[in-house]
């Protein structure tokens, strides 16, 4: 699922410094970026039409991953914005709203439980957010990923760096992070009321007491990531734990 509902100009003469991954970072073997000495890179210069990006939904045990990508407009600032864990949800609503009103561009997608299932949810994760950039037009100049692993954009030009949370330093990145969780709490509230019981309104499918519960009585639904242990148990009727 894609949702691009509005394109704009992604502003930007020429990417600044700190491209490419974390600058003074390293890249392991399994494609982690890692801190050097354990310490977060500094941020340094951020390049014009900078995109920011980042996912929300690798923990819950159903529902899709979302994943968003944003420009934001210099000339039209949105202020507090934040990691979208820290805010309250009417806060996180109505910043989501002044993101969708005032960047250059954005989009978001979401990765569905199946295909979660099918290749892991870090895999999905990272496709949903390659997915969000590449649905951008035009395609930004540079590109900063929160978190120490970076999704495969080869062939493409554009700068990239992962960069370690992110979401609560870099100002697109928490816009992001922002639209991705308000994309994801809509779509659980719409699946709620499609597969009742369970309580996705409340939880948003993460792993709660009341989750767990409902997985027990119920079994999994159509929207459970069978891939996970929780629900692979519920499934052949296992206790939880």
């Amino acid at each position: 699922m894609v949702d691009v509902p509005r394109r704009g100009e992604a502003q930007g003469e020429r990417p600044g410094e700190g491209q490419g991954t974390a600058s003074g970072s390293r890249v392991d073997r399994s494609g982690r970026v890692r801190p050097r000495g354990g310490r977060l890179d500094p941020i340094g210069p951020v390049p014009d039409g900078l995109c920011g990006v980042d996912e929300a939904g690798r923990g819950p045990l159903a529902g899709p991953v979302h994943a968003a990508a944003v420009v934001l407009d210099p000339r039209r600032p949105i202020p507090g914005l934040a990691d979208s864990k820290v805010l309250a949800p009417a806060r996180r609503e109505a910043l989501a709203q002044q993101i969708r009103e005032r960047a250059l561009c954005w989009s978001v997608v979401a990765v569905e439980a199946a295909e979660i299932d099918a290749i892991n949810i870090l895999q999905a994760s990272l496709q949903a957010m390659r997915r969000a950039v590449l649905a951008l037009d035009p395609a930004p100049p540079a590109v900063w990923v929160d978190g120490n692993r970076l999704p495969d954009f080869a062939g493409h030009s554009f700068a990239v760096r992962a960069v370690v949370k992110g979401d609560a330093r870099v100002q697109s990145i928490s816009a992001a992070s922002i639209l991705a969780k308000t994309a994801r709490d809509a779509c659980m509230r719409e699946l709620a009321v499609r597969h009742p019981g369970y309580g996705f309104e409340r939880h948003m499918g993460y792993p709660t007491p009341e989750h767990l519960a409902a997985l027990r009585l119920l079994g999994p639904c159509a929207i459970h990531r069978k891939s996970f242990a929780p629900v692979a148990m519920a499934a052949v009727r296992l206790p939880l734990g």
